[in-house]
Order: C-alpha cells, then sequence, then structure tokens
C-alpha cells in the first residue's frame, strides 16, 4: 500500500491528552486542553463537553484537509452536522452521536461529498469498498490503539482508512495515544477484525 499525504488530526486539540482523557475522562482532562479555541468552542468547558464524540469530526476535519487543503474546527463541524440530526444534546448536557443516516446529507449539502452508510460487511470487504470509494470512516473500539488487546465489545469509535488490501489496513486514529498509534497506522486486518463493527461510512471519490 503506497503511503499518502492525508493531513492527521486529532479529535483533542492537543494530541498528547489521549492517556490523560482515558484516566480523568475527556470532561476533566481537556478542561486543561491549552488549544483547546482551536475546536472552535465557545468556552474549555463546551469543548470539554464536545471532545469526547468528535471522533467522526476529526475524520471528517482530515478528509476535507485532504480534499480541499482547508482545516476546519472540530466543534464547528459538530455543530453543522447536529442541525442535520448527527448530534443530539440531551437535557442533562450529554451529546449522542455521531449518527450516521443525518451525516450523509449533511456532507453533500455542506461539502458536495458523496457519503454512504455502510453495514453488515466484513474486514475482507474493506479492500474493495477503497476501490470504490477514497475514504471509509469505520466503525471500531477505542482500545484499536493497543492492537494487542481484546476488546470487551466492538465499535463505538470512529477511525479514517485510507487504505486497504488483502492482508493489511492503514488508518488515522483520531484517539491514538501516541505517534505510531495516530497516523498511518498499519495493521493487519484479522488485528483490526477483533475490534471492527462491521459498519461505518464511505465517502466516494
Amino acid at each position: 500500500m503506497a503511503e499518502r499525504g492525508i493531513p492527521y488530526f486529532s479529535q483533542w486539540e492537543t494530541p498528547d491528552l489521549t492517556l490523560a482523557v482515558l484516566a480523568e475522562g475527556a470532561q476533566e482532562a481537556l478542561l486543561k486542553d491549552p488549544l483547546w479555541a482551536g475546536s472552535g468552542a465557545c468556552d474549555v468547558k463546551d469543548y470539554a463537553r464536545w471532545a469526547g464524540n468528535l471522533c467522526g469530526m476529526a475524520c471528517l476535519k482530515m478528509v476535507l484537509a485532504a480534499r480541499t487543503g482547508k482545516i476546519m474546527p472540530t466543534v464547528d463541524l459538530a455543530l453543522a452536522c447536529k442541525d442535520y440530526g448527527g448530534y443530539v444534546e440531551e437535557p442533562d448536557g450529554k451529546i449522542k452521536g455521531l449518527i450516521y443516516a443525518p451525516f450523509v446529507p449533511f456532507v453533500k449539502d455542506r461539502f458536495g461529498l458523496n457519503a454512504r452508510v455502510v453495514t453488515a460487511i466484513s474486514v475482507a470487504d474493506l479492500g474493495d469498498i477503497l476501490r470504490q470509494s477514497e475514504f471509509f470512516i469505520a466503525s471500531v473500539h477505542h482500545s484499536i490503539r493497543w492492537p494487542d488487546t481484546a476488546p470487551p465489545s466492538k465499535g463505538g469509535h470512529l477511525v479514517l482508512v485510507t487504505a486497504a488490501n488483502s492482508d493489511m489496513i492503514r488508518f488515522h486514529n483520531p484517539s491514538g495515544h501516541e505517534a505510531a498509534t495516530r497516523e498511518n497506522v498499519e495493521m493487519p486486518l484479522e488485528t483490526f477484525d477483533r475490534f471492527f463493527a462491521g459498519r461505518g461510512i464511505a465517502i466516494d471519490r
């Protein structure tokens, strides 16, 4: 798989905060993010409230940067996606999302991207999907940053898959805890399969 120069962005403004987020929770750890304002949030508390749900928007930010060269703040993207129903703010302030189906018209209307929800697939299908589509936002368990572990479940976190063949997959992980688990991560398909929920969003060329 030839490496492509797809820009990488974390779902937190300071990528090195992943371990702190795991230890303390996003809403505590991210109050100390010195770069929070780059997210587009109105204040640091709002940033910390949103950032735990921004893996999908970080993937979109990477796609948009690769396509257009423009860098869009993640909270700005999330609030725009919320207008389409891609996120739901509950009365207690908790955020539900990313919800896949509304994401498709959102990216079409706002950015001219042709996206489609893909479900009930296996890792063996990813190579074919990426021959037809340029990117695949895949649902995986967040512990994929530790590929030698056995996750308690599959899904719940999104990564941007940029290449796949019959043996290997390459992706950007918005919550990798160190450089090697963030950008252009290469992994055997059988390892990825332990974390992969068999669904995601394809973005066409």
